[in-house]
């Protein structure tokens, strides 16, 4: 990928990458060491003082994954030149770790960009746990990772998750604001104690019915585990979480033959990062029995 600008007064050439280029710092230092960046055709390096009228030119590499492509399923959702959103399926992780680096979905979307002939990078800006399911969107480079992070923390990624509750919330909508804090090591799980940070997260009571509750979450904080902590803070834990349901959920989603955690992502609503345009992305999935 090739961005240009052209510049429209005097300042360094750093300067004119993150503000007006939108580059990040990481990226920017990177790129520096590989000529890749240019003024009027010619590798220069960041302290260059630019003239209005200069063309700046960046040129962006990816490096080759350290995992291998495979061929496995993928439900595309959205795809443009600059983003690729796709449902993941429960069970499926995201990333290669230390201990496994085939089966997930970042092998899977390395292979569709080989197939498809996309000099392409796996940059996911939305996470989910391995048994949470619905949409994942990804950059396709680091220019674009990098303008949707900077969205995500200006709070400009809206994202709502349908989930199975056991029980109802004490009021058809509202906010849980309980800070999250890490269980000591160890552990990887969360709880709600005042030492942590703090969380905050909408619901809406979408459907009440026998025993249970489908709710919708909007978490306006992004911390591990925030909506399955959250849900069970107020006594409606998410129907098939073995981590933080109880023992009665955990009997009640045994009885409704729940195999996994049901918890969906099931929408996006954020500015597109080069074009501005609002986009929403819905799941073809969906909480449900």
């Amino acid at each position: 990928m090739e961005l240009s600008h052209t510049a429209a007064r005097n300042g360094r050439l750093s300067s004119i990458l993150r503000g007006e280029m939108g580059l990040s710092a990481g990226l920017m230092n990177r790129l520096k060491w590989k000529e890749a960046i240019l003024v009027n055709g010619t590798p220069r390096h960041t302290d260059y003082p630019v003239q209005p009228g200069d063309t700046v030119t960046v040129l962006l590499d990816e490096p080759a994954p350290c995992y291998p492509a495979e061929p496995g399923e993928l439900s595309i959702l959205y795809e443009d030149a600059d983003l690729l959103a796709v449902d993941k399926r429960a069970g499926m992780l995201i990333h290669p770790s230390r201990n496994r680096d085939s089966g997930t979905l970042a092998n899977f979307v390395e292979y569709y960009y080989a197939r498809t002939g996309q000099r392409s990078a796996f940059h996911p800006i939305t996470r989910l746990d391995r048994d949470t399911y619905g949409v994942v969107l990804l950059a396709k480079n680091s220019y674009v990772h990098a303008r949707l992070c900077r969205a995500h923390e200006q709070g400009l990624i809206e994202k709502t998750y349908h989930a199975l509750v056991y029980g109802a919330p004490p009021a058809p909508s509202g906010c849980i604001d309980a800070p999250i804090a890490r269980r000591p090591l160890p552990s990887l799980l969360r709880y709600v104690n005042q030492s942590g940070k703090p969380s905050l997260t909408r619901f809406t009571v979408l459907e009440q019915l026998d025993g249970y509750s489908r709710l919708a979450l909007r978490p306006v904080t992004g911390r591990t585990h925030q909506l399955r902590v959250h849900c069970a803070y107020i006594g409606c834990p998410i129907l098939g979480d073995p981590q933080y349901g109880s023992a009665e959920s955990g009997a009640f989603s045994a009885r409704l033959g729940l195999q996994t955690q049901a918890l969906c992502a099931k929408e996006l609503k954020f500015p597109h990062p080069i074009t501005g345009q609002t986009l929403e992305i819905c799941s073809r999935m969906d909480a449900k029995i």
